[in-house]
């Protein structure tokens, strides 16, 4: 649990609501081209995940234990997290993407690893209630690295102030950027000391194979595991589903900060706040769903979650600056005072709670229905095609954003392609059989 613990600070401060939206809204002039690039750097990544993470996986089953890759890569993360320090505004974009794409790569071939453990160390029937309990503690993690960087760091770049109207620790300017590019570093701490009881306390799978050996048979093994899938129709049916809603869900929190810092220009402490928001109603849907998956099962779960972000993001491509629902509901710009002053922005707040209580629940119960499915001895293999399904056409909900906030001017257009992406996947879940390996209901079929 402490992984997850450790792991979500990059994911919240970093991907999603701090970062990203100071790498569009102020590393670069151009708020529309910058949100293409940072979709193409999502892109960039998934390709790499997805090709690269099921050999890992299959060569980690060989190889036994876990824990040297899962630190190989933290020390690759670590070290490119803190070079963002460096992403001051005017900086070459291309190095700041080339340690976004170091950075990311390392920190889902990482969690690979992780959630392979999760069958060994884990009974089937808490598997469920383990994993969202994790998930919840690593927005909890996220939410108090978040909250820190609001109150004590980040700062209006007019006039230099906190939200508690200080002047930002560390004397860092916001003016700068700063108060933005230290959550690299900060990043990177959280995730060296708080990996630390992983690495002691929980128990790896012994050594297996020399690491050639490893390689040679772990790379058979997957060529054999992916013939298999003919054979097991339902955790076919099931890694397809996730992989194509996966899709929308990575491209929603990875496009949604962004998105809402180019619409409103909300800054540093803005995107904070609406971050922390969003995690707290996080913490609450993750324990409210370890219930849930422990007396319905897990595809009730990713059912329900997936209607909530489909409603979610149908919300938020319908709103503007001064409009919601596509414009059948006009919201008039009475203020720009204060934080989130207009009605459109509170609109949009309103529906990022949809998101908020449903994108921990729909990862981590993914995790646990495939936990259900598989045995202790092929988890590295499957955790691995499952990152491969979790990253495999990722980079098409990304690069449908780009292509068609390119051709059309328009960041709302490119993200209504997400829904595409939440439709088609839900589709497919609802045809398959849970646990994964068992025969489909008539219903299902």
């Amino acid at each position: 649990m402490l992984f997850d613990w450790a792991a979500q600070p990059f994911f919240t401060v970093i991907t999603t609501f701090i970062f990203g939206p100071y790498f569009v809204s102020r590393l670069t002039s151009d708020p529309v081209s910058a949100q293409a690039t940072w979709s193409n750097m999502a892109t960039i990544s998934s390709i790499i995940i997805a090709v690269l993470s099921p050999i890992l996986g299959a060569i980690a089953d060989e190889s036994g234990s876990r824990k040297p890759w899962i630190a190989f890569f933290a020390v690759i993360k670590i070290v490119s997290l803190c070079l963002l320090w460096t992403a001051a505004p005017g900086s070459p974009v291309a190095f700041i993407v080339l340690l976004m794409v170091l950075a990311t790569v390392s920190a889902e071939f990482s969690i690979v690893f992780n959630d392979s453990m999760m069958p060994r160390l884990v009974g089937t029937k808490d598997v469920g209630r383990v994993s969202n309990i994790a998930w919840g503690l690593g927005y909890l993690g996220g939410m108090i690295v978040l909250i820190s960087v609001v109150l004590f760091i980040a700062g209006n770049p007019q006039t230099g102030k906190t939200l508690l109207g200080g002047t930002p620790i560390f004397g860092l300017d916001p003016a700068a950027g700063e108060d933005a590019r230290v959550t690299g570093p900060i990043s990177a701490l959280w995730y060296l000391v708080f990996i630390l009881p992983m690495f002691l306390f929980t128990p790896d799978a012994g050594r297996g194979k020399p690491l050639p050996a490893a390689v040679r048979s772990g790379l058979r093994d997957l060529g054999h595991t992916l013939s298999e899938l003919r054979n097991k129709p339902g955790i076919l049916r099931f890694l397809v589903g996730r992989m194509i809603y996966q899709d929308g869900v990575n491209g929603l929190l990875t496009l949604g900060g962004v998105f809402a810092a180019a619409m409103f220009g909300w800054s540093t402490m803005e995107i904070g706040i609406y971050g922390i928001i969003l995690n707290i109603i996080a913490i609450f849907g993750c324990i409210a769903a370890s219930s849930l998956d422990r007396v319905l099962g897990s595809k009730f779960v990713v059912v329900l979650s997936l209607l909530s972000l489909l409603a979610a993001t149908i919300g938020i491509i319908s709103t503007g600056t001064d409009f919601t629902l596509f414009g059948l509901v006009s919201l008039p710009v009475t203020t720009t005072e204060g934080l989130f002053s207009t009605p459109a922005e509170k609109a949009y707040i309103l529906y990022g709670l949809l998101i908020g209580i449903a994108f921990g629940p729909v990862q981590a119960s993914s995790r646990s229905y495939l936990a259900r499915s598989v045995s202790p001895a092929e988890a590295g293999r499957y955790f691995g095609i499952y990152a491969l399904s979790g990253r495999a056409t990722s980079f098409m909900a990304t690069l449908s954003f780009s292509l068609l906030t390119y051709w059309t001017g328009s960041a709302r257009i490119g993200m209504a392609s997400l829904i595409v992406f939440l439709i088609g996947g839900l589709v497919i879940l609802l045809r398959t059989p849970y646990p994964a390996a068992h025969p489909a209901s008539p219903l299902e079929q």
